[in-house]
This record gives structure tokens, C-alpha cells and sequence, in this order.
């Protein structure tokens, strides 16, 4: 039985030898390529036709033409020949010569509800002129052709009319304009609309603040539009020479981590020995009015308890940190070597830095034409009648409702997937600039190669990266809504809870998007599924985890400080470019909207070196891990990642040198006991 169990596990023991170097996996960069994630590329493409499918729906069924040229309140189109509608009279009316629609009271608007609450009518022409009475009313219509009371009130007898009141505009009736594409008539003078605009904008008191707030920007818009200018060539700039100031950051924040949390503790402790000594001379001097009988030493105690408890927190947290700095200033040199290497990556891969405008460019257009579809599904389903107005509103009922929902997933899945194209895009590029060894024989266009890699073989795996993301969005979104809802309404661990979800769905969706961002890397590499990529990125990861926190802190701080740079030196030139208008009120605006477009482009641009940093990270972590640097496996790094290589070779070896000799010595004790004890041993 025995013989029988050896060559039974011996039978087995190649089996499980050949499986392990089965699962192993084995990194070729840039040598096969195939396609990923098929199935998910054909659902994203069957989720697009649906998205098409909403638009054509809404243009066959009126729902476009309605928002294009209008509608009035009894659900005829403005410039066509209509159809009745059962039970709304004045319906199916013939409005070929009435192309615009009049609002009677475009003042009134609904705040909430972000509509105006007025009847509208078709009419031929916007009136051009105030109209302060009934009778010009009647004059515009008998010259004009263009009647603005309802269809059943006759031009001629505005004035005398009793129903005059309530189915003609009210007066004065301002002069208007027609939009240029959606032909609504809209007064030329905007202050009636002061009522919106300080819902919107809720620091504006009084209609003269945001008056002199819409003069200042209407007045400085060439400067706005240089600083503007200036915030991007500012980004574009910081990208290349960061490089260079890279390392000083770096040491420059470790200092002030440094100094400030020992001063902060230097601090506490002065602060509480202080408290002790004025303590002890008060209960000195006068022993009687410190103790009171109702405790009056005791606030006295809490206090001093108080300050040697922080004092006694930020020690240990001190303490912490120093320790950590210790342990992970080899790993911070680490992070200034990739920003060294990502500025030689923007230098040799200049066309990097369109990225965002190619991204912003496909938000912008796709965000577009979804709210163009939004607007006509507003517009789309049956006419039915609001009971409190009497007016006509189109609304989907029964399963045309799930359209909007359908379009509203359409825009979260779509948007993180033009943003993981974009990551995949530049992941491809720099994983092709890192494992060229030659970088003469790069591709004359490696942005260009890496967008036609992910075209042909990796639209599946982008399209399934992003719908894991839009899995964890929507429910925070949905959270979000109903605390909104129920704001002031809920109990305070109704509202605890939600706030608590939606953290932690937040946290989840970072930790995902961070997973995504080397999942896609690692596809770029290898080729491989996204599920494939993301396990053997997530292990590459984990082997590395201090590396990856030295970088993800140190690193997205130092971008941090870049972006607030930018902001800085935008805000200062803004401040020099506006000093010639003193009011501030009036170069306040325009200066707050130059800083956060500052900030935005400044985000965006350092996003895009925050990536090109972490796909560096992974094929640096990736090579170290597979080659040595001997014949046949020499490593593809650059030459600064190779100086921190050979310099932690370096001190491993005099670590190891040191605790050779530090075991020496008891080697040579232990040797000489042996040999003591031989006599002894061999007599007896």
C-alpha cells in the first residue's frame, strides 16, 4: 500500500507543478495582441443603439419639433398644421403663419420647478415695442397680423373686451426678441428675470449688486479670456518642468511635515507644564479659594488632564511619523525618480498634453446631445391636461416613463467611458515609451498608435471597467437625491446612515476608479481581459503596497501644491490685470470665475500626469519584478529609475554586510565553545 501512495502522490506532483506554472503569469509587453471583453463591447454597442433609439423616438413621435418650434398651451406646434386633441378645445389649429411663441406673463416664473408658469400662444411676430395698453394691443395686432391675446378674443375689440384680463398679456408688455433656433419670444430687458437670478446665485441681495456683479464680467471679458489663456499655458508649462522642482517639493513638504508636527507637540507640552506652574502658585498663595465645597479644583485638574492628553496624542503621532518618514525616504525618492521620467514622458510624447481637449472636447458634444434628448423626452408622450392651470403639458406614461431613467444611466456609463478611454489611451502610449529600449525606434505618433490599438482590440474591456464604476455611482447618486429630499424632514440616524452609505460608496468608487486606472494599464501591456488585468495588477500592487502610498500621498500632494501654484500666479496676474477698475465689487466676479477655470485646467492636465506617474509605477514595479538586469533579462527602465535601483542595491548590500559582521562574532564564540567541549566529549 505504501509503494502504492508513493507513486500515487509522485503521479500527482507534476500535475500541480504544471497547473502552477498554468496560472503564473507571464508578462510580455507589447508582443501579442487580441481582442477583450468581446461580449461587453457588443452590450455597450446594443446600449448605444438604445440611446439612438430614444432620440429617434422622440423626433418620430413630435417630440423634437415641439421643443424646436414651440408649442402653446393647447398643445398645437407652432408653424405647423395640427391635429385636434380629444377633450382640449382651441386643439389642431392651423399655425403655418405663426412660427413664435408668447408667453402672457414670461415673468412669472416657477423657481422649483425652473419653468415659467404662463400661458403661451402662437403668434407672427414678437412685439418690438412695449405695449403699455390695451389699445396698443389692439393697434400691433391690426398692423402686425400678430394678435397676443388668445385665439378667441378678435384684435379689434382688446380694449373692450371683459376677458381681457385674463387671456391677454400683462401689461406693459415688454419688448422681445426670438431666440435664433428655438423661436421663443424673450424680453430684451432681463430684470424680471432678477428674481431667478438671486435664487441662483444667493450671496446677491438687492438687484443693483448683481448688476454691478454682470457689468464687472461684461467689462473685463478680454481679460477674463487671457488669464484664462494664461492658466493653461501656466498647466502646459508645470507639466514639463515639474521634473525639475520635483524633488525640492518633496523635501520641502517633508520638512514642513516634520517641523510642524514637532512644533505642534513642542507646543502642547509648553502649554501644559505652563498650566501645571500657575496651578501650583495659585493653590501656593491661596489655598482657601481654590478649594471650594463644590469642587472648584476639579475644572483646574480637567484642564491640565485635558492639555497632557494632546500633548501626550501628538507625541505618539509625532513619533508615528517620524518613524515612517525614516522607513519610506528610500520610497520618496522613488516618487521624485517617476516625476523625473514623466517629464522626459511629456517631452518625447509632447501630443500627451491635448488629452484633456481631446476628452473635454467628447464630454462636451456627447454631454450636448444628451441634454438635447432630454429636452425632447420633455417634450415627448400624450397631451394631457393640468386640472389646476387648464393648460396642455406632454408627459410618458406607463413604460415610456423607464426612457428617462434609460437616458440617465445612458449618461453615467457613457461619461466614464470617454474618461477610461482616455486613461487607456495614455496608458497604451507610456507603456509603449517604457518597453522601447531604443527610443528612437518609438512609433512617430504613440498617442495615435495607442488610440488605434484601443479602436481595434480593447473597447470591450474600457466599456466593462466603466460599467463597474456606473454600478457603484448610481446608488450614491440615488442616496445623494433622497438625502436632498428629505432634508429637515429625516431623524438624525435616518440621516447619519445615509451619510455613512454615501461615504463609503464614494470611498469604494476612488478605490475602483484607482483599480481601473492599472487594470487598463495592464491590459496595454499584456493584452489581456479586464478581469485578467485587474487581478494581476491588484498583486503587482500589493507586493509594492509602501511604494504605492509613498506615491499616492507624497506624489498627489506635490500635485496638489503645482495646481494651487497655478491658481496663485493666475490670480495674481488677474489682480494686476483688474486694478484699474477700483470698485471691487466689480473685479470680484470675474477674478473668482479666472481661479476656478484655473483650477480646472490645472486639474485636468495634472490628472493626466497623476496617470502617466502610476502607469510608470506599474511597468517600473513590473520590470524589477521579472528582470535583473543580466544578460537576457536587462531592465527597460530609464536611466533615473535605474540610479534609485543601483542605489537600493547599495544599501541592501551594506545592511547585509553589517549584519554579517554584527553574526560573526557569536559564530566564532559558538566555535570556540564547541571545541572546549570536544575534549570532554571524546574522554567520556
Amino acid at each position: 500500500m505504501s509503494e502504492v501512495r508513493r507513486s500515487t502522490s509522485s503521479s500527482y506532483r507534476p500535475s500541480s507543478s504544471w497547473r502552477i506554472k498554468r496560472t503564473k503569469r507571464e508578462w510580455k509587453p507589447l508582443e501579442d495582441r487580441s481582442c477583450t471583453d468581446l461580449p461587453w463591447f457588443l452590450l455597450f454597442t446594443l446600449f448605444l443603439v438604445g440611446m439612438c433609439g430614444i432620440c429617434g423616438f422622440t423626433i418620430a413621435t413630435g417630440g423634437a419639433a415641439r421643443l424646436v418650434f414651440g408649442y402653446d398651451s393647447y398643445g398645437n406646434t407652432c408653424g405647423q398644421r395640427n391635429e385636434p386633441i380629444e377633450g382640449v378645445r382651441l386643439s389642431g389649429l392651423d399655425h403655418l403663419d405663426r412660427n413664435f411663441v408668447f408667453f402672457l406673463d414670461p415673468c412669472n416664473i416657477d423657481i422649483i420647478q425652473r419653468k415659467i408658469k404662463s400661458m403661451a400662444l402662437c403668434v407672427s411676430q414678437c412685439p418690438t415695442e412695449e405695449l403699455a395698453t390695451y389699445y396698443d394691443l389692439k393697434r400691433f395686432a391690426m398692423m402686425n397680423g400678430s394678435e397676443l391675446c388668445s385665439y378667441e378674443l378678435p384684435g379689434h375689440k382688446y380694449p373692450q373686451l371683459p376677458e381681457r384680463f385674463e387671456k391677454c398679456p400683462k401689461l406693459p408688455v415688454p419688448e422681445s426678441k426670438a431666440l435664433p433656433v428655438f423661436n421663443r419670444c424673450t424680453p430684451v430687458d432681463i430684470s424680471c428675470y432678477a428674481k431667478f437670478a438671486e435664487a441662483v446665485v444667493t450671496f446677491v441681495s438687492d438687484n443693483s449688486m448683481l448688476n454691478r456683479l454682470i457689468a464687472g464680467v461684461a467689462a473685463s471679458k478680454e481679460i477674463i479670456v487671457g488669464l484664462c489663456l494664461l492658466a493653461l499655458v501656466l498647466s502646459m508649462i508645470l507639466m514639463v518642468i515639474i521634473r525639475y522642482i520635483s524633488a525640492v517639493l518633496v523635501w520641502i513638504l517633508t520638512a514642513m511635515v516634520v517641523l510642524g508636527s514637532l512644533g505642534g507637540t513642542s507646543v502642547l507640552w509648553w502649554l501644559y507644564i505652563d498650566y501645571r506652574m500657575t496651578m501650583n502658585e495659585t493653590m501656593s498663595k491661596d489655598l482657601r479659594e481654590t478649594e471650594e465645597p463644590n469642587g472648584g479644583m476639579k475644572p483646574t485638574k480637567d484642564h491640565a488632564q485635558g492639555l497632557l492628553i494632546y500633548a501626550v496624542s501628538a507625541t505618539v503621532f509625532t513619533g508615528i511619523l517620524l518613524l515612517l518618514m525614516l522607513f519610506m525616504r528610500k520610497r520618496v525618492a522613488l516618487t521624485i525618480a517617476l516625476f523625473h521620467v514623466a517629464g522626459k514622458v511629456f517631452i518625447h510624447l509632447p501630443l500627451l498634453a491635448l488629452q484633456p481637449f481631446c476628452t473635454f472636447l467628447a464630454l462636451s458634444l456627447f454631454w450636448v446631445y444628451w441634454i438635447m434628448v432630454l429636452l425632447f423626452l420633455g417634450t415627448t408622450g400624450n397631451p394631457e391636461k393640468n386640472e389646476d392651470t387648464g393648460l396642455v403639458e406632454f408627459r410618458l406614461t406607463g413604460g415610456l416613463q423607464y426612457m428617462t431613467w434609460y437616458h440617465a444611466v445612458g449618461l453615467i456609463w457613457i461619461s466614464e467611458f470617454i474618461l477610461a478611454c482616455q486613461q487607456m489611451t495614455v496608458a497604451g502610449a507610456v507603456v509603449t515609451y517604457y518597453f522601447t529600449r531604443d527610443k528612437t525606434k518609438l512609433p512617430v505618433t504613440p498617442i495615435l498608435s495607442s488610440v488605434l490599438r484601443l479602436v481595434r482590440y480593447h473597447l470591450g474591456t474600457v466599456a466593462k471597467g466603466s460599467f463597474i464604476i456606473t454600478l457603484v455611482k448610481i446608488p450614491r447618486l440615488i442616496l445623494m437625491y433622497i438625502h436632498n429630499q428629505l432634508k429637515g424632514k429625516e431623524n438624525a440616524c435616518a440621516r447619519c446612515m445615509l451619510k455613512a452609505c454615501i461615504c463609503c460608496l464614494w470611498c469604494l468608487e476612488k478605490c475602483l476608479n484607482y483599480l481601473n486606472q492599472n487594470a487598463y494599464a495592464a491590459t496595454a501591456i499584456n493584452s489581456t481581459s479586464f478581469c485578467t488585468s485587474a487581478r494581476d495588477a491588484f498583486m503587482i500592487l500589493v507586493e509594492n503596497a509602501l511604494r504605492v502610498a509613498t506615491i499616492n500621498t507624497v506624489g498627489d500632494f506635490v500635485l496638489f501644491l503645482g495646481k494651487i501654484l497655478i491658481v496663485s500666479c493666475t490670480a495674481f496676474a488677474g489682480v494686476l490685470a483688474l486694478n484699474y477698475q477700483r470698485d471691487y465689487t466689480e473685479w470680484v466676479l470675474p477674478l473668482i470665475i479666472v481661479c476656478l477655470f484655473a483650477f480646472l485646467v490645472a486639474h485636468c492636465f495634472l490628472s493626466i500626469f497623476e496617470i502617466v506617474v502610476d502607469v510608470l509605477f506599474l511597468c517600473f514595479a513590473i520590470d524589477t519584478k521579472y528582470n535583473n538586469g543580466t544578460p537576457g533579462r536587462e531592465f527597460y527602465m530609464d536611466k533615473a529609475l535605474m540610479e534609485f535601483v543601483e542605489n537600493s542595491r547599495r544599501s541592501m548590500a551594506m545592511e547585509e554586510r553589517g549584519r554579517s559582521k554584527r553574526a560573526r562574532p557569536k559564530e566564532e564564540v559558538e566555535l570556540t565553545e564547541v571545541k572546549a567541549m570536544a575534549p570532554g566529549t571524546s574522554s567520556a
